[in-house]
Formats: structure tokens, C-alpha cells, sequence
């Protein structure tokens, strides 16, 4: 059953937060220069602890409660990077004059999207399933 819609989500979360935060940069420091994920241990090991979450995900198509559980785990993993990033765009002093935000501080925004569409759509197969069991 990998071919529901819920794979597809999560094969984008895969990209997503395993392969595009080492090529969009992050921001850019107080010289110029971008920053990337592979620059600071904290935010790659989230990233790659979000990429590999979902991937393991994928494979647990057979018991779609755990896969909604770890759908939910990966977010609150995906909420606790944004809240990295918020407090190192906000509080550090001289960051908000300095430094240039990129598009890679948006990238765990983007995976929470898609995490939370592939659990309405594992929700609505187990709904489906539900259904076709009253009907025996």
C-alpha cells in the first residue's frame, strides 16, 4: 500500500528536511556569508532526525495508529526547529539589524504542512476501514 497519497506527502517531508536545508541556506551571519544546516550540529541533527522519522513512517502503511503517532512526533520535532530558529533570529543580540533571514528558516513550516496532510489522509483511510468493518 505505498501508493496512497499519505507516502507522497511524506516522501516530501524526506526532501524536505533531508536534503534541502543542505542547499538553501538558513540566513546569512553579520559578514555575508550563508549559512548553511551542515554549519551547526543542533540543526542538522534535527533535520536529519525529521528526514529519518518520516522515512520510517512510510514503511508503517500496515499499522496506520502508529503512523498517525509518529506523524505527530515528527511535527512536534518540526515545532521544536522553528522554535530554534525563532530564538536564534529574535533574542540573540544584534541578529535582527545584521543578519538576513533565507528561505531554509520556512523549511520545517513546509513540513509541517505536509505531515499534517498525510495525517488527515492516513485519518480518512482508517475512517474507511472503519466502515467497511460495520458493513461485515
Amino acid at each position: 500500500m505505498l501508493q496512497r497519497i499519505q507516502t507522497i506527502y511524506l516522501l516530501l517531508v524526506v526532501i524536505v528536511n533531508g536534503a534541502l536545508p543542505f542547499w538553501v541556506y538558513l540566513w546569512t551571519d553579520a559578514n555575508g556569508a550563508a549559512v548553511y544546516a551542515e554549519s551547526d550540529v543542533l540543526y542538522s541533527a534535527l533535520f536529519i532526525a525529521s528526514a529519518i522519522l518520516a522515512f520510517i513512517t512510510i514503511f508503517l502503511f500496515k499499522n496506520r495508529k502508529n503512523q498517525f503517532v509518529l506523524n505527530r512526533l515528527n511535527m512536534i520535532l518540526n515545532l521544536f526547529l522553528l522554535g530554534f530558529f525563532v530564538y536564534r533570529s529574535l533574542v540573540l543580540s544584534g541578529e535582527i539589524n545584521i543578519s538576513e533571514k533565507g528561505i531554509g528558516m520556512l523549511l520545517p513550516v513546509v513540513s509541517i504542512v505536509f505531515l499534517v496532510l498525510a495525517n488527515r489522509a492516513i485519518k480518512k483511510d482508517e475512517d474507511l476501514v472503519k466502515s467497511v468493518d460495520r458493513l461485515r
